[in-house]
């Protein structure tokens, strides 16, 4: 599979592809809420639903066998670290979206996970082809401790947007916030602004 890289987006955003405040690592840190949720590959289910014409429920196979893209991928943590050129393998949330038909009326999309996390963005925020519903990482499945079975990637934003093990994304006709928004991390988390906590 051909690999894209969209390491250059910063562009957009700032002058330098390693926001300010940021420290490049080789690693990849675990930070999370809590422990590490258990799930089924059987019983595991991805729904969509909310303000769309169609709800969607997935099982763990039908949604990797949707249309999947891999791209590389800058991750940047809160917390100040950034691991550049990831490869990250799964559907766009564009894709997505399309499938489900969202209505005029969606202004918010809340994501949520199997440990109960939630976050929020903007739809504007999340209708580009850079974030990802993910399940491989560097052509390997995403270990349970970095999001598998599937997370969100969002390289626009600090990591905590982009949700760990997420099951279900919700179209809002209101604005919500996440699980960090509603203690006190920004509900921005633009790296390049350092909108870190609000």
């Amino acid at each position: 599979m051909s690999v894209e890289d969209v390491t250059d987006l910063y562009e957009e955003f700032g002058d330098d592809r390693l926001p300010p405040g940021q420290r490049k690592t080789s690693k990849f840190p675990v930070l999370s809420k809590g422990d590490t949720p258990t799930w089924d590959r059987d019983d595991w289910t991805f729904t969509a639903g909310g303000a769309v014409e169609t709800d969607l429920e997935f099982s763990y196979d039908e949604f990797t066998s949707l249309d999947s893209v891999t791209q590389r991928q800058d991750f940047h943590c809160v917390t100040g670290w950034s691991k550049l050129d990831c490869e990250f393998t799964g559907v766009t949330f564009p894709h997505l979206a399309d499938l489900a038909g969202v209505r005029d009326d969606a202004v918010h999309v809340m994501f949520h996970a199997l440990d109960g996390y939630t976050t929020n963005l903007p739809v504007e925020d999340c209708m580009r082809d850079e974030v990802l519903f993910t399940w491989a990482f560097d052509d390997e499945p995403l270990a349970p401790e970095h999001g598998g079975p599937l997370r969100v990637v969002t390289p626009h934003k600090y990591a905590y947007k982009g949700a760990k093990w997420v099951d279900g994304v919700e179209f809002l006709t209101e604005p919500e916030r996440g699980y960090w928004e509603k203690r006190g991390y920004s509900n921005t988390a633009d790296p390049w602004a350092e909108d870190r906590y609000s």
